[in-house]
């Protein structure tokens, strides 16, 4: 199971090292080496979030997600990205762009620190929606319930979500982007770009989410129009298929998926000219972390661990809604990547061990049942 799954990924760590090596010598292997462990922890509470949405598809799309979907995140995310976000910051055409990141790495560097400002307000605007529709949601089982169980009350008020979301943006446009940082230590007034951004994200958020959320409920009503009718139909001789509107359903979800992995790969992209300010290396090392991560949230849903772990999920949202105010927050401030990788893992690991007492609590509860009804039937003389 383990090989099946993560057999691409070592495939393409292989190859990503070998070209490391053939590129930059043993250097840029390190370089590599440690951009890859970057991306992995930044994304783990991504892979969950993934799983989430992921299970609800079958194993072709799946299997898009892992091939068409890699493509995406590698040359998109981590390879076009910072060369059009350059692009678009400095008013250069493309192939100036590629110019520039390879020909002058330095000058790129500071032309990607200064759009940092639109970056994490487009981000952690979208990565913030998702945290908000999650805890205003009413869900069965609730792992912070002290928290959780008021937070679901509030959310049955209309828009909460994006009224809350637009406040942050506005006090975060007021006084992170008034004093935003930039290259050499310098700090500027971007507020209008944090503003223009932030809604940016807020509405691309809301266009996708509300696709796919959509046709995933058209689906689901589909699905059980189409069984009553393929039971019908089996009875005639004549099996029915909802392959058609599963397709569209299973694409927009599969688009939503690509959008949310952008958003969370941000602050690695970003991240990663701490480390280093060389494109090539960059997609090397990140494309490697971004199939560790897809291959890690397609193990997660073949092994069903969202379900016996339940709180994880938990876990990964409260680590979005983290580095969606980290994401804010260094318009302005410099934040060290172990500070916000670090925030993702202790939160997961925690809602992990949380789900671990809980399974046991319960194990234990239902050994004292069975054990109290065997004692009930040897006392009535069963």
């Amino acid at each position: 199971m383990v090989l099946k799954t993560f057999g691409w990924s070592f495939a393409v760590t292989a190859l990503g090292l070998v070209a490391a090596v053939l590129f930059g010598g043993w250097t840029a292997f390190g370089i590599v080496a440690i951009l890859s462990v970057l991306e992995i922890s930044l994304s783990f509470d991504n892979a969950v979030v993934n799983a989430g949405i992921l299970k609800k598809m079958n194993a072709f799309w799946q299997k898009i997600f892992l091939t068409v979907g890699i493509l995406i995140a590698v040359f998109g995310m981590r390879l076009v990205f910072p060369v059009v976000i350059v692009a678009i910051s400095a008013s250069l055409g493309p192939i100036e762009a590629v110019d520039l990141a390879l020909s002058d790495k330095d000058r790129y560097q500071e032309l990607v620190t200064d759009a940092h400002p639109a970056i994490a307000a487009f981000g952690g605007m979208f990565l913030l929606m998702i945290f908000l529709d999650f805890i205003f949601e009413d869900r069965d089982i609730k792992w912070l319930g002290w928290l959780e169980r008021p937070l679901a009350k509030l959310g049955k008020v209309d828009m909460l979500s994006v009224c809350i979301a637009l406040i942050v943006l506005l006090i975060s446009a007021l006084t992170f982007a008034t004093n935003a940082h930039q290259h050499g230590g310098a700090h500027v007034d971007k507020a209008e770009t944090v503003l223009l951004s932030g809604i940016a994200g807020l509405i691309t958020y809301m266009i996708v989410g509300g696709l796919s959320g959509y046709f995933e409920d058209k689906l689901e009503e589909e699905e059980e129009r189409e069984h009553e009718e393929e039971e019908a139909a089996e009875r005639a001789g004549k099996p029915r298929s909802a392959v058609a509107l599963a397709g569209k359903a299973a694409f927009f979800m599969f688009l939503y998926l690509e959008v949310l992995d952008a958003s969370f790969s941000f602050d690695g992209v970003i991240g990663a000219f701490a480390i280093t300010n060389d494109i090539v290396l960059m997609a090397l090392g990140l494309g490697i972390g971004a199939m560790y991560v897809r291959s890690l949230t397609v193990y997660l849903v073949r092994q069903g661990t969202l379900d016996e772990y339940v709180y994880l999920e938990h876990g990964a949202h409260y680590a979005i809604g983290a580095l969606a105010m980290i994401l804010l927050v260094t318009i302005q401030y410099e934040i060290p990547e172990l500070i916000t990788g670090s925030i993702g893992v202790i939160l997961i690991a925690w809602s992990f061990w949380s789900s671990v007492r809980r399974n046991r609590a319960l194990a234990a509860a239902e050994g004292k049942a069975e054990a109290s009804d065997e004692k009930t039937e040897v006392s009535s003389g069963v």
